[in-house]
């Protein structure tokens, strides 16, 4: 492995690197610290290798994060939508990373690596909030280096220690690989697992699109909630007839202005509606006793041909 690693280091970082900014589930870090700890054992002067290493690892990543970018910004909602259901948390990954950029704007890029969720979703967010391209790079660009720096210092500093795991690695032979690989599959099967405990645990029942119609026009129209994050709503400036926004973190006001008879639609911008379901899951606990996610949102409602409005003063 030691050879392989001072061989191929270089190449290693940018297929590593790229293939996780392109959204394969392949961690990247540990390549960077293997690699600035064979730097940092076999190379003097240490500091024109590591720049060069870092160079190759901020180019691989800003070579995939731009391709997200404009996938972000030709199909908006859609791409983030995509990735959501390729995370293994996907219930909370829109939600975060829109109140993250909401609050920090492009400026969130510079760190969103270092945060899990944030960096798989910030990336098309800024292409789909139509971030400039000069703008996107230099703040992209300097996440990368931050996270890539971070990576090759902790292996140039624990060198020692890396090349002791390494020759550990090395006498275990193939066991090394079945090990690191059972270690990654526990890790991926323990988090599906909350997974579809989660989903279990959350409302199964659904409302159509259709039904929910069928009730507007019979005078029946029950209070539909909008919870999706204010930078989705301007992606997607538009609202089902009627509806009033509502944030799923904040029951009390819902609490105190409706009564627990209401019948309430809810519905979000989240994958298999998990923050609509979650939300009334949360008000039947409050003896509300008709609450339903809308199934598959606004997406649906429109998909159903009917008619939707621009957002109030939007």
């Amino acid at each position: 492995m030691q050879e392989l690693v001072e061989r191929y280091g270089m190449l290693l970082v940018f297929a590593n690197v790229l293939a996780l900014s392109l959204g394969l589930p392949v961690p990247a870090m540990p390549t960077l610290v293997l690699v600035g700890a064979s730097v940092a054992l076999h190379a003097d002067p240490l500091w024109l290798p590591l720049a060069a290493v870092l160079l190759v690892s901020v180019t691989a990543s800003l070579i995939g994060d731009t391709a997200w970018y404009y996938a972000g910004r030709r199909y908006g909602n859609r791409t983030l939508q995509s990735l959501c259901r390729l995370s293994l948390s996907r219930d909370s990954c829109l939600k975060q990373t829109e109140r993250f950029y909401g609050r920090f704007g492009v400026r969130v890029l510079s760190v969103a690596k270092f945060v899990p969720g944030l960096s798989m979703v910030s990336v098309p967010l800024a292409g789909a909030m139509q971030a400039r391209l000069p703008l996107f790079l230099r703040y992209d660009g300097l996440g990368a280096a931050l996270w890539a720096g971070l990576g090759l210092a902790l292996g140039a500093i624990f060198a020692p220690q890396v090349e002791a795991v390494l020759e550990t690695l090395s006498q275990l032979g193939t066991g090394a690989g079945v090990l690191v690989g059972l270690a990654l599959a526990a890790y991926v099967g323990y988090r599906w697992q909350r997974r579809r405990a989660l989903l279990k645990a959350l409302e199964s029942a659904r409302i159509e699109a259709g039904d929910l119609h069928g009730l507007i026009q019979a005078g029946q129209a029950p209070v539909v909630f909008d919870i999706r994050a204010p930078g989705f709503r301007d992606i997607d400036p538009y609202i089902i007839p009627g509806a009033v926004f509502a944030d799923e973190r904040k029951l009390e006001g819902i609490l105190q202005t409706y009564p627990r008879q209401q019948k309430i639609v809810i519905y979000c911008a989240c994958p298999d509606e998990v923050s609509a379901a979650w939300m009334a899951a949360r008000l039947r606990e409050h003896r509300f006793t008709d609450v339903l996610p809308l199934r598959g949102g606004i997406d649906a409602w429109r998909a159903a041909g009917l008619q939707v409005e621009p957002i109030p003063g939007g």
